[in-house]
């Protein structure tokens, strides 16, 4: 090969190096990204969220505009403060972003993404929320449960004169009267245990306990999630937390499904009477388009308790008053 063609050569293989990517970036990237803060190696714009991270996202928006393009770890990420384009995400494009990352929390603490909360959109979340709508919270099904929200109302109120004159915690009152009205209306019957003179699978505390810890670890922020291959390590201990509350909450679910399906098995003329029932006798209909696996049922039941698990968060923290939660629940149920 002579001189020219070997200079040919370089030059050829330099230009190949040098523009080629950038071309075919812009090609592959015809439309202009959102301005943003540079992100760093590894952990992209995290060390830019404080302890308050909807203040920081206002900060940010005040130098980078109303929409702007963060790093979160390994994951790019538009924020937007505008009105009309939050209207144009969960409004005109909604069926584009429906759908939730797919995190550590959704797979194992609602059973691979089982509830509505964390399913991706599709046919599954179709039919989920069909079936809320029309058979578990139709109208003459929610009318028939008004009876359950008053003989838990007179329970509570009776909880409350008993203790008269004495110094009490309001908070472990309502959360009780709340847990009660959710578990007989979803599972038929409060399947935890008031005192230690009931037996039942559980006891009123730690099923509050499994509530509150699905809800906390709903909502951490996990290392895994965002860098991807950091995930095997937990470094936080998040999953492991998770895995071991799926566990009991196994326990608990497969205890009430089981006993509903032998109830179902040696009752003359059976006739579904709670929302697990509803979803039991669902799950043999062979016109559904996506058929409901077992864990589908925990799933699709266990999002109902987290729901208004998260309703009480905000009440207590908010001190509403006590009338408000009620009217609250008699609107959602009736």
């Amino acid at each position: 090969m002579d001189a020219f063609s070997l200079i040919v050569l370089v030059v050829a293989w330099l230009f190949a190096l040098l523009y080629l990517p950038k071309y075919f970036k812009s090609w592959l990237s015809p439309l202009k990204l959102p301005p943003g803060p540079k992100p760093w190696p590894i952990i992209g714009n995290f060390n830019l969220l404080g302890p308050l991270p909807h203040q920081s996202l206002h900060q940010l928006s005040l130098k980078y505009g109303k929409t702007m393009q963060l790093h979160f770890g390994s994951y790019p990420v538009m924020v937007t403060s505008s009105l009309d384009m939050a209207k144009q995400i969960l409004k005109t494009y909604d069926h584009m972003f429906a759908s939730r990352p797919q995190t550590a929390a959704g797979k194992y603490t609602t059973y691979e993404y089982s509830d509505l909360a964390w399913a991706p959109y599709g046919p599954y979340w179709r039919q989920g929320r069909k079936i809320y709508l029309t058979e578990l919270f139709s109208a003459k099904r929610l009318e028939s449960y008004e009876y359950m929200r008053v003989e838990e109302m007179r329970e509570f109120t009776r909880r409350l004169y008993r203790n008269c004159g004495k110094s009490i915690e309001l908070k472990d009152y309502l959360s009780h009267y709340t847990l009660s009205i959710i578990s007989r209306i979803v599972l038929g019957k409060k399947y935890f245990s008031a005192s230690e003179s009931e037996k039942e699978i559980v006891s009123l505390e730690e099923f509050q306990e499994m509530l509150d810890e699905l809800f906390l670890l709903n909502g951490v922020l996990n290392i895994g999630d965002w860098i991807p291959w950091l995930d095997f390590l937990d470094l936080q201990g998040y999953v492991k937390r998770m895995k071991k509350l799926k566990v009991r909450f196994d326990k608990f679910h497969d205890h009430v499904i089981d006993e509903h399906n032998v109830r179902r098995k040696t009752t003359k003329n059976w006739q579904p009477k709670d929302m697990v029932d509803l979803l039991l006798q669902l799950a043999d209909d062979p016109e559904l388009e996506v058929k409901l696996t077992r864990d589908n049922i925990k799933g699709l039941t266990q999002v109902i308790s987290f729901f208004f698990n998260c309703l009480f968060q905000l009440f207590s923290n908010f001190s509403f008053p006590f009338s408000f939660i009620d009217h609250f629940i008699s609107l959602f149920f009736s």
